[in-house]
């Protein structure tokens, strides 16, 4: 006999009904060769009072016993495991406390191999409570959420409810399309059309749609050598093979690039030229021509992330490499992530209308379609000026920011790290002095209730730049104060 007052255990305060955890359990005993096919089962008064149930709950259990195909009735007879289930090998019971009902399925390894990539490890950035000097994460109480769930409203208003609670355009919604395209067009000196419009959930759906699209095993792609490596892993996801120039106070290094075009095929080039990633720096204007001119002779495409554009605080920012192709060598990706809230998974990517069909082709294997309703909201809020006057406040209030960080930087920590004021974008590059354990020291900042990155990632292979990104954004003005005194405690 099985002992099943040892091997089922139940929990009554489960929301699962008992009968359905008694039912779960046999079947589960079945799996694994305990009970074997064929097999009488208890009576079910015999079970009922073996584990202290009532007999309409183990009567329960065997009919959903038998509607899921693990057990059948036979007529004067009893029930039983269903002879038509396949022979198992029996488990041996298990020893001490290990229950033999343990679901390996979701404990740990899984019983077939894969290829664990090492270099998707990477953490996870989250937006903290308390004190934080964060990546360069947009203030979510500074979103316009009032004028969103007014968007929203309207949207379920609007049109006919079977289109627009339907299946859409793969591309995205067709007024948000149209909006941005203009607003695009407005902004940064693109001409563009909705045609040459994908929206996507977040600029790294784009940058994975783009990399998936363009490249093949083998390919190789140029970046700085500190970049972002959300970029990185899409590349070497693709197959390509991910080579560096260096990075100084006015961009990539033009010469190690052109350097490397005459030695062997390049098929993209990676930038994000309005500030560099993590540095801030922008990409000089002479390089800017350079690189696309290098880009038409050498045939590479240019993927240019332009993730802050949005936020630059001196008059007019530098047009984005885009707004100077006239040839369809770049690819251009953004998001409104940073602009509202990152919740909202709004990113677009620009670019020839064959290669906006292309992509949309492949998004739709992965992602049928984006979110409509948070688009056309999205849209509307263009539509309506609500979204520029938004931005048009958060330049300000960001603006405001970065300069009082900057300056209790400068007065506080002066001994301590190295910095340039950023023209634009979300957060200062600081590097460390050099005697600083980075990573001790925002250990001790979180004891301290202060949440920073060590910077770690952010180190090209082989050197060590003691650097990190201070988000300010985020943060008001006293709570940047509070800031800058946790981070004087721990490090004099």
């Amino acid at each position: 006999m099985v002992p099943l007052k040892s091997l089922i255990q139940l929990d009554k305060a489960s929301l699962l009904p008992i009968f359905v955890q008694l039912s779960n359990q046999l079947g589960q005993l079945i799996r694994v060769g305990t009970l074997l096919p064929g097999q009488r089962l208890p009576g079910t008064r015999q079970l009922a009072d073996l584990l202290a149930l009532n007999r309409q709950t183990v009567v329960a259990a065997y009919d959903e016993g038998m509607a899921q195909g693990w057990l059948e009735s036979r007529p004067g007879s009893g029930t039983y495991v269903a002879s038509h289930l396949p022979d198992v090998k029996p488990q041996p019971l298990p020893s001490g406390d290990e229950p033999l009902l343990k679901n390996k399925a979701t404990d740990g390894q899984p019983g077939y191999a894969f290829d664990r990539l090492d270099f998707l490890v990477r953490p996870v950035m989250t937006t903290q409570a308390g004190l934080h000097l964060d990546d360069g994460f947009p203030d979510i109480r500074l979103a316009p959420m009032d004028e969103l769930s007014r968007a929203y409203r309207s949207y379920f208003r609007w049109g006919n409810p079977q289109q627009h609670f339907g299946y859409g355009d793969t591309k995205g919604h067709s007024l948000l399309r149209e909006q941005l395209s203009m607003y695009l067009n407005e902004t940064r000196g693109l001409q563009t059309t909705p045609d040459n419009m994908l929206i996507t959930r977040g600029s790294i759906m784009g940058l994975h749609l783009a990399s998936q699209v363009l490249l093949r095993p083998g390919d190789v792609v140029i970046t700085g050598e500190t970049t972002w490596a959300g970029a990185t892993m899409n590349f070497r996801k693709a197959g390509a093979i991910v080579r560096t120039v260096p990075v100084d106070e006015h961009g990539i290094d033009l010469n190690k690039l052109a350097g490397y075009c005459e030695q062997q095929p390049i098929r993209m080039v990676f930038v994000t030229p309005h500030h560099h990633y993590p540095t801030t720096v922008t990409l000089h204007p002479s390089r800017r021509v350079r690189l696309l001119q290098l880009a038409e002779q050498y045939g590479f495409a240019v993927l240019e992330d332009d993730y802050d554009y949005d936020f630059h605080y001196l008059s007019r920012p530098i047009l984005p490499l885009a707004s100077a192709d006239r040839r369809g060598m770049v690819v251009y990706v953004g998001s409104l992530t940073k602009s509202v809230a990152p919740a909202f998974r709004i990113g677009y990517v620009v670019g020839p209308s064959a290669l906006i069909d292309e992509l949309a082709r492949l998004r739709r294997i992965i992602d049928r379609q984006g979110d409509p309703m948070l688009e056309f909201a999205i849209g509307q809020l263009f539509k309506t000026g609500d979204l520029k006057r938004h931005f048009r406040k958060t330049l300000r209030t960001y603006q405001a920011r970065r300069d009082h960080f900057c300056a209790l930087l400068a007065s506080e920590l002066r001994d301590a790290i190295q910095f340039t004021k950023p023209d634009g974008g979300l957060a200062v590059w600081a590097r460390f002095d050099p005697a600083i354990d980075m990573e001790a020291m925002a250990g001790r900042a979180a004891q301290e209730g202060l949440t920073l990155s060590n910077g770690v990632f952010h180190n090209p292979p082989g050197q060590q730049l003691n650097g990190t990104r201070l988000g300010f954004a985020s943060s008001s003005e006293e709570e940047l104060e509070r800031s800058v005194q946790v981070l004087k405690k721990v490090l004099y």
